[in-house]
């Protein structure tokens, strides 16, 4: 029995324990370890989940901890399962876990996807903050629109309740506070629930594809970050962002998107330089010659936009496209800048307790809030932060109505985004053909 150590980040690394070692007799998980989300070690792979093997469950050890649990266990194998990270990081893991004497392994489709009995596709992309939101959505309402009955299902945002997290479903605003979902689910929930879309995810996606089926025509597969899919897909769409031009070779697993898709969008060419469309295109002509090309833009919608004219606001955005996705900047920057504001105030020094910690970690941010919320406590300190700021006007750039979370003294505007396809083909066009 090989004992193994699963690097992971609350999603992938549950994933692939669920659907390659859980009853397996050939290894012995001897722990998860967790990074890129807040405060997520210290808890356990519950043994309702971790199935026969495990009657004590499995613990879940900062990333920090890596090397001491490999030399502890004796561990032979340590098995990579997370996302959006350069294909520069992964090596550097992988020069540590062999330096601490063991071997280094990356699952892929053929070990972790689960085979659907329903049509089922799939919205993925190269990086995250590339538009696979609006994407799925507009995929959705597409289906909805052709008479077909059609259930999502997201990438796994699992920060809670392990156990109570197994299965969940949204088809309403009081599913999520039921289920005390974390601001960055709500992003990815609500414009669907807003749709009449059900949305499911949780934590045992073979459980989850099971109960969607029974209500769907068709399954959308809504990814997180930039992974590839948990199902065999029948069509497999990837989003990619011509505002970071070239990273579509250079993280992982979006490589493995890229070169997989059967459509590719390059999205926000309204507002991203020609010369980053002209570097995608030509590395699609090398990599995937073969993949159905959409030209889209993400126009930003503000009711009442106006009103930021000669105003000084505050910029909150989507926390993981800003953090982890690399980004200086997103929609409600492009707002800010569209509708005239005099100044966009910088939120660094009001800044406490994690949402400082948030600035220190990622050091390219300057001029917006991340809008971070993986728990009461980091939603708490987010308003905190906003109330101590000096400005006339929020723009808020997050999908949900943050008003719905946190009260302000100022008011909130929020941003809206949609894909918008420029020429043919369309996402109708590909739809039609699926």
């Amino acid at each position: 029995m090989k004992k193994v150590i699963i690097m992971g980040a609350a999603g992938r690394d549950f994933h692939n324990f669920n659907t390659y070692f859980r009853d397996n007799p050939n290894f012995q998980v001897v722990a998860f370890t967790a990074t890129q989300i807040p405060d997520i070690e210290g808890r356990k792979y519950p043994a309702s989940l971790a199935g026969k093997l495990y009657p004590n469950g499995i613990p879940i050890y900062a990333e920090e901890d890596l090397d001491h649990l490999i030399r502890k266990h004796g561990v032979t194998k340590v098995y990579f399962s997370y996302s959006d990270v350069s294909h520069e990081y992964v090596m550097h893991k992988a020069s540590q876990v062999q330096a601490a004497g063991a071997s280094y392994v990356l699952l892929g489709p053929q070990d972790t996807m689960v085979k659907s009995k329903k049509p089922l596709l799939s919205v993925c992309a190269v990086r995250t903050g590339c538009g696979k939101s609006q994407t799925s959505r507009k995929v959705a309402l597409l289906l909805k629109k052709k008479g077909r009955s059609v259930v999502v299902i997201r990438h796994p945002m699992p920060y809670g309740d392990l156990e109570k997290q197994k299965v969940q479903r949204f088809a309403t605003y009081d599913d999520m506070a039921k289920h005390e979902c974390t601001i960055e689910e709500r992003e990815e929930y609500e414009p669907h629930v807003k749709n009449g879309i059900v949305v499911y995810a949780g934590v045992d996606y073979e459980a989850i594809l099971r109960e969607a089926e029974a209500e769907a025509d068709i399954i959308l597969w809504d990814g997180g970050n930039n992974d590839f899919p948990f199902y065999k897909s029948d069509l497999e769409i990837v989003v990619v962002d011509p505002h970071r031009a070239g990273h579509e070779l250079l993280y992982y697993p979006g490589e493995t998107n890229f070169r997989r898709a059967q459509v590719l969008i390059i999205n926000k060419i309204d507002t991203a330089p020609k010369d980053g469309v002209d570097k995608i295109l030509a590395n699609i002509k090398m990599i995937n010659p073969t993949a159905t090309i959409i030209r889209a833009n993400s126009p930003t919608i503000v009711e009442n936009g106006e009103r930021i004219r000669g105003k000084r606001v505050l910029v909150i955005e989507d926390g993981p496209t800003v953090t982890h996705g690399g980004m200086t900047y997103g929609a409600g920057v492009v707002a800010a800048q569209k509708y005239g504001a005099a100044q966009i105030i910088d939120p660094r020094p009001a800044a406490g307790g994690s949402i400082r910690k948030t600035f220190e970690k990622y050091r390219h941010l300057d001029k917006v809030l991340p809008a971070m919320g993986y728990s009461e406590t980091q939603i708490n300190e987010l308003a905190e932060t906003i109330a101590k700021i000096d400005c006339d006007l929020i723009i808020s750039a997050t999908p949900i109505d943050l008003n719905r979370l946190i009260t302000t003294r100022q008011p909130m505007l929020p941003v809206g985004y949609e894909l918008e396809e420029i020429g043919t083909p369309t996402l109708e066009d590909v739809l039609q053909k699926f």
